[in-house]
């Protein structure tokens, strides 16, 4: 049986290019267009916070895949990069985003390769599951670098 959840922001507006916005879960913070649209430095832009929608959300998928897999996880760190396409008339899409995860894991013994195809099948399912990135229609390029380590080391 299928169910629903639902998410809300309050944003205002402090005059000029400059807004704050309040999210359910309780940040707050100013935003902004970004600089090379009239915007502010050093604030939260939609387009900054677009990217991170979804490499954030990648990311707890991927820590909830990994759980599952039984990968013993000793970091992850993600670069991602948003391609935004800006029409002659000034209409704005993202036409791709680009995720480049470094993946730290300990094998505690197991054999190399497997501990290695485990994650990419973990970051398979971190995509497949993802709610922001399917729900996105920018082309989602991931790729990942992957050290597995013979022990355990932090």
């Amino acid at each position: 049986m299928s169910r629903t959840a639902t998410y809300h922001t309050d944003v205002s507006w402090k005059g000029e290019h400059l807004g704050y916005v309040i999210m359910g879960n309780g940040p707050e913070m100013d935003f902004s267009a970004p600089p090379d649209a009239h915007g502010h430095e050093g604030v939260l832009t939609p387009e900054d916070a677009f990217v991170a929608s979804v490499n954030t959300c990648i990311m707890m998928m991927f820590i909830w895949a990994a759980e599952r897999f039984k990968i013993n996880l000793l970091s992850y760190d993600c670069r991602a990069e948003g391609t935004k396409l800006i029409e002659i008339d000034r209409t704005e899409i993202f036409t791709s985003l680009h995720l480049m995860p470094v993946i730290r894991i300990a094998t505690n013994g197991e054999d190399i390769a497997k501990v290695e195809n485990r994650a990419r099948k973990a970051l398979r399912a971190a995509q497949k599951y993802s709610l922001v990135a399917n729900s996105v229609k920018s082309e989602l390029k991931i790729e990942p670098t992957i050290e597995v380590v013979p022990t355990r080391e932090r």
